[in-house]
This record gives C-alpha cells, sequence and structure tokens, in this order.
C-alpha cells in the first residue's frame, strides 16, 4: 500500500537505526542495495536514493512517503506535506545550516557588500539564486558536485554551503557571511497520498 524512499548516504544510517526502533527492520542485500523490503503488509516498496533526489519523486506520486533534509525540499522546490522532523542532522541531532561563506580575508562583511557578477559555488544552485535575488546580489553561479570549498579563491570568490559547526569551512580558511536556511531532517509525503485514507 505505501511506497517509501529512504536515503542513501549520511542520513542512512540514523534512518535504519529509527526504523529498526519503530520494529519495522528494513531488510536488503547489502549496503550497496537501492532495493530494500520490510516485513510490514502496510509497505509495499522501499527504495533507497540520494537525499537530494527524494523531495521530487516524492510530489511526483512515485512514491507516498520520504526522508530527506528540509534543505532539499527547498532546493528543489517540491511540493509536498511536511509530516514533521525526524532525529537530527547529518551527524545526530544537530542542525543544518546552509550558510555563504567567503575567504577569512575578505572585505566583505555583509550580503549586500558582495560585488555584481560575484562568483559562487554551490551544490545548491536555486536556493542560492533566490537568496541572492533576495538581497538585490546580482552573481554567477556555478553547481558544484563536491568539494565545494576547494573552488575558493583560483575558481570562485564565495560558497553556500551545508555546515553543522562550522569547523569544516573555517579549516579550510574561510568564515560564514550569512546563513541561508537552517535544515532538519524530515518525513514528508506526496500530497495525493496524504490525503488518501486508505494510506494514513
Amino acid at each position: 500500500m505505501l511506497a517509501i524512499v529512504l536515503p542513501k548516504g549520511s542520513l542512512e544510517k540514523q534512518v535504519l537505526e529509527l526504523f529498526s526502533a519503530a520494529d519495522l527492520q528494513v531488510l536488503r542485500g547489502g549496503d550497496r542495495d537501492y532495493h530494500a523490503r520490510v516485513d510490514d503488509p502496510r509497505i509495499t516498496k522501499v527504495r533507497f536514493l540520494r537525499p537530494q533526489e527524494i523531495p521530487t519523486y516524492v510530489e511526483q506520486g512515485i512514491f507516498d512517503l520520504g526522508i530527506s533534509g528540509r534543505d532539499w525540499v527547498t532546493e528543489t522546490g517540491a511540493d509536498v506535506v511536511s509530516l514533521g522532523e525526524i532525529g537530527g542532522g547529518r551527524a545526530g541531532e544537530a542542525l543544518v545550516s546552509v550558510v555563504l561563506a567567503v575567504p577569512k580575508e575578505s572585505p566583505w562583511q555583509q550580503v549586500s557588500d558582495l560585488p555584481d557578477g560575484v562568483r559562487i559555488s554551490t551544490e545548491m544552485p536555486e536556493t542560492t539564486r533566490r537568496y541572492l535575488a533576495e538581497h538585490g546580489v546580482s552573481a554567477k553561479v556555478f553547481t558544484s558536485h563536491g568539494a565545494t570549498e576547494a573552488k575558493i579563491p583560483d575558481i570562485v570568490d564565495a560558497i553556500v554551503d551545508l555546515t553543522e559547526t562550522g569547523s569544516s569551512l573555517r579549516k579550510a580558511g574561510l568564515r560564514i557571511l550569512a546563513t541561508l536556511l537552517t535544515s532538519r531532517t524530515e518525513l514528508i509525503a506526496n500530497r495525493e497520498a496524504y490525503e488518501d485514507p486508505t494510506k494514513r
């Protein structure tokens, strides 16, 4: 009856522990298996995907329920129902922040200081563009596929990245200029599935 999509990667262990605590053991062949099952007649399909993809597939009705971060729901613009926060951030109970970071020695002290044409690398281009537009900043936003902080200063002037404590950014010689949003892990539902009494 219910098709569920769970996050692969940094959220995976936390989610599997949560399901196990609810007596819904997720069974699969191995860590690299993207197909799974739960011995519960209410759950007919279980898949593992990257958290970035989950909100879109839930919105489209491919899955009834999914677990992802608020950051990825915001980035994708997916129209889903949030059923509440579960657990914490990527490494447990911490809140995850999406931040704009610049080199420590940068003269920029606030977002409005960023010059037109500033180059920004991020894994969250839509969230970044919306935020900068709201603050009147015209930027060149480049999509990053990892190691975002390594692109400063040779390739870009600033980055937008996820952080829990900011320590990785500090180690990379960066400082946080602004927080775009904060995020926790959420259980999300497809709107039609949520309104279907047989799936509640």
